[in-house]
């Protein structure tokens, strides 16, 4: 009868163990991200930072192909980006009614690439963008033209 007594608060035990353990780790998975891409980035990374101007950049981008383009007139261009060597890395053409929203956006994200191009040591090519001469409108869409045109 003693063995009895015995076993029966340590087989208790040992259940209750079982089951807290089983239970705790249901628990611990359930904050971890299911893929490596699900990770919060970093925002002190070189690759959080490219991904910031790209959005920047895309959304210039996507806010000018929806303008129309009807009359050059009404059109002309800016820089934008900036090259490690020095330069901007593109022209844009943009519609002359939205200069007061769009020309500081493309300031932001020009001073954005000397940042980054400092910050990180990056090098190009060096080769100079010529600017263009003039804006025309093609099929709805503003086209940069260059003297080589």
């Amino acid at each position: 009868m003693k063995k009895k007594f015995i076993y029966t608060p340590l087989i208790v035990l040992c259940t209750t163990f079982a089951l807290v353990s089983c239970n705790t780790s249901k628990n611990t998975t359930a904050n971890l991200p299911k893929d490596i891409s699900e990770r919060p980035a970093d925002e002190d990374s070189q690759k959080y930072e490219q991904a910031q101007m790209d959005k920047l950049k895309a959304s210039i981008e996507s806010e000018l192909s929806k303008e129309k383009c009807a009359d050059a007139s009404e059109w002309t261009f800016a820089p934008m980006g900036a090259k490690p060597c020095g330069g901007p890395e593109q022209y844009i053409a943009y519609p002359k009614k939205i200069e007061s929203t769009l020309l500081p956006r493309i300031e932001e994200y020009t001073q954005k690439v000397k940042a980054f191009n400092e910050k990180y040591n990056m090098t190009s090519d060096c080769m100079m963008v010529m600017p263009p001469t003039s804006v025309k409108c093609i099929n709805g869409k503003a086209q940069l033209i260059t003297a080589e045109q």
